[in-house]
């Protein structure tokens, strides 16, 4: 299940999830993922955001789809869906890493200013 926030639109979250588990490869046996009904009711979230999650999984090569039937998984979409996950990880790393250097800079500064 998704732990809502604000960082990432709806839709984000529940297509990182979904990706998330095609890379484990919970959706190999038929290849395909759930309808947007069964999206909507698992993730509570509104047609058009399932919709649209959907859309993003497609736009990135995971699934093919066409209106009025289901989604299917592509030819290596666990690998796909993996490397998709490694890189968003990756951009986080390199982020916190660059967080962690301005809070040691701030951290500095303050002390610098409550010496004076």
């Amino acid at each position: 299940m998704v732990e809502w926030t604000g960082e990432k639109s709806a839709y984000r979250q529940v297509a990182d999830d979904l990706c998330a588990r095609i890379a484990k490869g919970e959706f190999a046996a038929d290849g395909k993922i759930p309808s947007l009904a069964k999206l909507q009711a698992s993730y509570d979230v509104s047609p058009t955001v399932a919709r649209a999650a959907v859309g993003h999984l497609r736009e990135t090569g995971l699934v093919v789809s066409h209106q009025g039937k289901a989604a299917f998984l592509t030819e290596g979409a666990e690998s796909k869906a993996a490397a998709v996950a490694g890189s968003e990880a990756g951009q986080l790393r390199r982020e916190l890493a660059e967080v962690r250097g301005e809070l040691r800079d701030l951290q500095a500064r303050v002390a610098e200013l409550e010496a004076r």
